[in-house]
């Protein structure tokens, strides 16, 4: 599977702070308990990568 391939697999997803300064993504799906932990740094570089992404395919909207 690429970035790029439809999936039929749904899932949540929660971002939040932790209590030790981290920036947590938790991805929860069937049979899948993801959570995933970032500095801030790493949190605004995620951020700002997915805001490239969206304005690419809203044509920078």
């Amino acid at each position: 599977m690429s970035i790029d391939s439809e999936s039929d697999i749904t899932a949540n997803i929660q971002i939040g702070p932790t209590s030790l300064g981290m920036v947590r993504i938790y991805i929860e799906a069937e049979g899948i308990d993801l959570p995933m932990d970032f500095s801030p740094e790493e949190a605004l570089e995620i951020a700002e990568e997915l805001t490239a992404a969206a304005k690419t395919v809203t044509g920078g909207k």
